[in-house]
């Protein structure tokens, strides 16, 4: 079917009005820069998702960041985009204004290995954060750091998975229609672990990449299944995702992390949705387990409607004036991958 086709289908909708949720942000992000809105019926609404791992990092893991980070004798290693996330007072880039100056920004958690190394007497602490796309980064390095005997490592993580996030999703949002599924995060589980909420919810799970026809093609099949009452699993991305996944990386993630609860900013704790370090690893926790104190967001924000698909980010009062890219208020407006960073940059 020509592109062409696919376009003049979807703008052409004029069945019942849909709600189709985009998990990812590099999704979301891709929508706006295609102008995929101005592509389809009206009657069809994208709307986000909670698949920013930044976004729904909660207060009590940035808290305990800043707590190492205070902490003579230690050095937290963070990538940048958690520098502006809010804890309970201050965000980590505050909190190194302040004063706890030991703070570095890595490029790689296997920075942390030669640091560890060159520095026995110093503990280097990373905040872990992310999906099953980068929990094997993380557990590669915990297995290097574990081969050669290195301790003064430790890993304050909040690592969750997305599948238990889906179902919370299709449990608490029924009047979501259907799901263009996690591109990066479909590399590594593979396609077949979205057949489950397929089957057990009746909508549509869809697989693609990035570029504007992958997003207009995945759109279009899950208009037709649900013109046709269907509820399937499809992989239109089966160039780099496979059925069964990344072998190699669900390995590293079954030996180095155990299944366990989570807390999503702004959603609560969801079971099953967190990755804790096994015993065989437990030299290496940095008290991820405890981090959960908290689910709240400040007074005003609009985040945990935002990462829900309840209302858009531009929907927000707080959105554009109280809450800036430069100055964010919530975790949506801090990350290169949050819904409300990207609403900014396009809608603004």
């Amino acid at each position: 079917m020509e592109i062409r086709e696919v376009i003049d289908y979807l703008k052409s909708y004029d069945g019942p009005q849909l709600k189709i949720m985009e998990v990812c942000g590099t999704h979301t992000a891709s929508i706006f820069k295609a102008g995929i809105r101005s592509l389809i019926s009206d009657k069809i609404r994208l709307i986000s998702g909670p698949g920013c791992p930044v976004c729904v990092t909660p207060t009590a893991f940035i808290d305990k960041c800043i707590e190492y980070a205070s902490m003579d004798g230690y050095e937290l290693m963070t990538f940048g985009d958690m520098m502006k996330v809010p804890g309970t007072s201050d965000s980590l880039s505050e909190a190194k204004g302040r004063g706890a100056a030991n703070i570095r920004l890595m490029y790689s958690p296997f920075e942390a290995i030669e640091k560890a190394e060159e520095n026995p007497d110093k503990t280097y602490v990373i905040a872990a954060v992310g999906f099953e796309t980068t929990a094997p980064a993380y557990g590669l390095m915990l297995q290097e750091a574990k081969r050669r005997g290195i301790t003064n490592i430790r890993l304050v993580t909040a690592l969750k998975t997305a599948i238990p996030a889906l179902h919370w999703i299709c449990q608490n949002q029924e009047d979501v229609d259907g799901f263009i599924c996690p591109g990066h995060v479909s590399v590594i589980t593979g396609s077949s672990i979205y057949e489950e909420l397929s089957e057990e919810y009746g909508k549509p799970f869809v697989v693609t990449g990035f570029e504007a026809e992958h997003i207009l093609a995945s759109l279009y099949r899950i208009v037709k299944q649900i013109e046709e009452c269907k509820g399937q699993t499809e992989n239109l991305y089966k160039n780099a995702v496979k059925e069964g996944g990344n072998a190699k990386a669900l390995a590293v993630i079954e030996d180095v992390y155990e299944p366990g609860p989570a807390m999503w900013r702004g959603l609560g704790v969801i079971d099953d949705s967190g990755l804790s370090l096994r015993d065989e690893y437990a030299m290496y926790d940095g008290g991820s387990r405890d981090l959960f104190a908290d689910m709240e967001l400040p007074e005003g924000c609009s985040c945990g409607d935002v990462i829900v698909g309840k209302v858009n980010p531009d929907q927000c009062p707080m959105f554009g004036t109280a809450c800036t890219p430069m100055k964010p208020f919530g975790p949506c407006m801090v990350s290169s991958e949050g819904a409300c960073g990207i609403w900014y940059r396009n809608v603004n």
